[in-house]
C-alpha cells in the first residue's frame, strides 16, 4: 500500500514502461468504479492527473448504498460486474473509487482477473504521522468501519493514539443528493459528523479522515458545521498519484480523453450532475 492510503496492484510485473505496451496512439484506458456518484471525486482528480486518458466512469446505482448488502451477497455482485465491465471497456487499469469495496473484495478481484486494481483503503496513515493532538477520527460508512482491514490499519499505523470509528449511515446519501443538485440541510450534516469530535482536556480531535468517495463533496458542508476547524484527509489525490505511477504522465501535446458515464440501473442522469459529469468530459 502507499502511505496505508492505497491497496495497490498485486501484480506489479508488465507494469514498467506500460504506456510502450500500448498498441500506438491509443489512449490508456482507465475504469473507475463506485457503489454510486461519489466516485467522481477520485475520477475529478485521475482526470486533472492524466487529461489524455480514456475514462470510464461506472456507477453501481442499482446497487446503492452498499452497506444494505450482506458481505457475501456484495463479493459476488461486485466480482460478476467487475468481470462483465473488462469484458466490455478492457482497461488498462480499473480503479475501485469506493471504501466499503476495496476493504472487502480486492483480494476476490486480483485472484479472479488478471487486470491490475487499485483500491481506496481509510487514510489512516496519514492522519496519523500528522496530528498533533494525538487524536483522529475516520469518518466512513457501516460498513468500512466494521471491516477487519480498517482495524488493522489503525493497529499497525495510529496504535498509540486515540481513534474515534464514526460509521454514518446517511452521508453517502446526501451527498448523492447534494451532488444531484437537491438541496441537503445543515443540520443534517452536522448531526453525521458530530461523533467525530472529541475532547480530552486540551485536546481535541484535530485530523478527520474521509473514508468514503462520496464526503468530499460535502466539505463545504463539512467545514460550515463542524464545532472547531479540523483538518479533512481525502485520499483522492493519492489515488491519482498512484495511477500516475502505475501508467506514467500524459504524453506531451496529447488531446484530451474521450470518457463516459456508465449506470448500472440504466437510468440517464440530468440537471447538476450532466453538468458535472461534462467537466470531467464524461458523456452518459
Amino acid at each position: 500500500m502507499i502511505d496505508g492510503e492505497i491497496a495497490v496492484p498485486s501484480r506489479s510485473s508488465g507494469l514498467d514502461g506500460w504506456e510502450s505496451g500500448l498498441a500506438p496512439h491509443r489512449p490508456t484506458r482507465i475504469l473507475v468504479f463506485d457503489s454510486g456518484i461519489g466516485g467522481l471525486s477520485v475520477a475529478r482528480e485521475i482526470r486533472a492527473a492524466r487529461p489524455d486518458a480514456e475514462l470510464t466512469y461506472v456507477a453501481d446505482d442499482a446497487g446503492f448504498p452498499y452497506g444494505a448488502w450482506e458481505e457475501a451477497a456484495l463479493t459476488t455482485r461486485i466480482v460478476a460486474l467487475a468481470g462483465e465491465l473488462i469484458a466490455t471497456h478492457a482497461p488498462d487499469l480499473f480503479v475501485i473509487a469506493c471504501n466499503t469495496a476495496s476493504t472487502l473484495v480486492l483480494p476476490s478481484l486480483r485472484s479472479t482477473y488478471s487486470t491490475t486494481f487499485v483500491g481506496t483503503v481509510p487514510a489512516i496513515k496519514p492522519a496519523a504521522s500528522t496530528t498533533r493532538s494525538g487524536m483522529i477520527s475516520v469518518l466512513a460508512t457501516v460498513g468500512t468501519v466494521a471491516r477487519d482491514y480498517t482495524h488493522a490499519l489503525i493497529d499497525t499505523y495510529a496504535s498509540h493514539l486515540e481513534v474515534t470509528l464514526v460509521g454514518s449511515t446517511r452521508l453517502a446519501g446526501l451527498a448523492e443528493a447534494h451532488m444531484r443538485g437537491l438541496p441537503i440541510a445543515d443540520a443534517d450534516v452536522a448531526a453525521e459528523i458530530r461523533p467525530c469530535f472529541r475532547k480530552h482536556g486540551a485536546r481535541r480531535t484535530d485530523r478527520v479522515v474521509l473514508a468514503c468517495t462520496h464526503y468530499p463533496f460535502l466539505l463545504d458542508s463539512f467545514r460550515r458545521t463542524a464545532p472547531w476547524p479540523v483538518e479533512w484527509i481525502d485520499p483522492a489525490p493519492a489515488i491519482a498519484r498512484r495511477v500516475v505511477q502505475l501508467v506514467g504522465p500524459a504524453r506531451a501535446g496529447s488531446a484530451c480523453g474521450r470518457g463516459r458515464a456508465v449506470f448500472t440501473s440504466g437510468t440517464a442522469p440530468s440537471g447538476e450532475l450532466v453538468e458535472l459529469l461534462a467537466a470531467l468530459s464524461l458523456s452518459a
